[in-house]
């Protein structure tokens, strides 16, 4: 591990090369920005026409039913289309990438991710046509708009912080306090998801945090990985492979808190498809004004566990940031912000690979779906300013209660299902 450079280089070594940055991180922020703009116009509607007229009894599952719902001014068609765009974020982001690198001239990475927007093209268009028939609405009772709106702004706070979705807290909550329906809480937990990744990634990115050309490169394993386990969900229970990758999760905190006070990976000696990939890099440190270069080791190891992590997303619809933080952090040697911030960056991704499959099914509802993307929107945003100023020591030690708390509530949803 190299050591930081000076303070006096921090403001101008930290500008080189930030326009590609600059340009995705604006996408992220007004992909966000105007998903939030259409929710709350629809909720808006929803309590203006509440004395006048009942809401409809069912909510719009096509993109068809949402558009002209939207341009009837039916409320919930109106939130639906919100959420859609927020959902379709992380899409505009890799088209985006492309021609950000295109800016940089970088052929290697317009190549690389031109095969991300093709495997996510096809996971939303192919796959997702093909699995997301709609399935029969099962009526559950409604949680409070504004207690679900107070515990998504923890969950992703939280979820910021460790590189982790929100719906690890999102579909415990639903499930176990307020019954509602397993599909329908795990569609709440794709939102949140995405709406973790683009509220805090678009501040990540912004400040140097996410290795983007990592973040690019391991997109290619999460998404093939993810289409795999939604295709893996249609023949095999969930129940046995929770209870399996509980079990791991377990065991991967003994590694972590073995290296609890860590501050820098030291030793770390570049891989050689770091070297050819270009994957080595530095962030700017606000904590002590300094910009750390790191090396990246095992790109193998860590591009195989990217594949398993994005298995459990497709398998279990959660966004499997914890396996890809442990990924990066354990066998990939990064400091640990730049493991949580380029975690954030891609699980958004990785969950958009299988959206379209919650959607087309009508599992997205947006009486609960709304106030989860707006709370847990702003809980990441609150996450990302807060992290940003934290060694990396004590980003792990909040890691590892949330990995143990993780694989509990898995070898519980496991019991559950056996």
């Amino acid at each position: 591990m190299q050591s930081p450079t000076t303070s006096g280089q921090f403001a101008q070594d930290a500008a080189v090369g930030r326009q590609g940055d600059l340009i995705i991180s604006s996408i992220l922020r007004g992909g966000v920005l105007l998903s939030v703009v259409v929710i709350l116009v629809g909720i808006a509607g929803v309590y203006i026409s509440l004395p006048r007229a009942a809401l409809p009894a069912t909510f719009p599952d096509t993109l068809l039913a949402v558009l002209s719902g939207s341009l009837q001014g039916n409320p919930l068609a109106i939130i639906m289309l919100g959420l859609l765009i927020l959902l379709a974020t992380p899409l505009a982001r890799v088209t985006v990438s492309i021609a950000a690198f295109a800016i940089e001239r970088d052929r290697l990475y317009i190549i690389i991710t031109s095969i991300v927007l093709t495997i996510l093209l096809f996971g939303i268009f192919g796959v997702g046509a093909w699995l997301g028939q709609p399935e029969p609405i099962i009526q559950h009772a409604t949680p409070s708009f504004a207690f679900l709106l107070i515990a998504s702004v923890a969950a992703g706070f939280i979820g910021a912080l460790v590189g982790l979705g929100g719906g690890v807290f999102i579909v415990p909550i639903l499930t176990l306090m307020f019954h509602t329906g397993f599909p329908t809480a795990i569609g709440a937990s794709i939102v949140s998801i995405i709406a973790t990744s683009s509220g805090a990634a678009a501040a990540f990115v912004r400040d140097g945090l996410t290795n983007l050309r990592l973040g690019m490169f391991l997109e290619i394993a999460t998404t093939l990985g993810a289409i795999c386990g939604t295709l893996l969900s249609t023949v095999l229970g969930s129940g046995v492979l929770s209870i399996v990758f509980g079990l791991v999760l377990l065991g991967s905190v003994i590694p972590l808190v073995m290296r609890l006070g860590e501050e820098l990976p030291t030793r770390v000696v570049n891989h050689k498809w770091a070297e050819r990939l270009r994957l080595s890099a530095s962030y700017p440190d606000r904590r002590t004004r300094q910009l750390v270069p790191y090396n990246v080791a095992h790109v193998a190891g860590g591009f195989g566990m990217m594949c398993g992590a994005g298995m459990v997303s497709g398998l279990l619809g959660a966004g499997s940031g914890v396996f890809k933080v442990l990924a990066m952090d354990t066998a990939m040697r990064l400091p640990m912000k730049v493991s949580t911030s380029t975690s954030n960056f891609m699980i958004g991704v990785t969950a958009a690979a299988s959206a379209g499959i919650f959607f087309q099914r009508g599992d997205i509802d947006p009486t609960i779906a709304a106030p989860v993307a707006l709370g847990v929107l702003l809980g990441a945003m609150i996450g990302a300013k807060v992290l940003v100023r934290m060694p990396n020591a004590w980003v792990r030690k909040l890691f590892i209660p949330v990995i143990v708390l993780v694989a509990v509530s898995m070898l519980a949803h496991g019991a559950v299902r056996l």
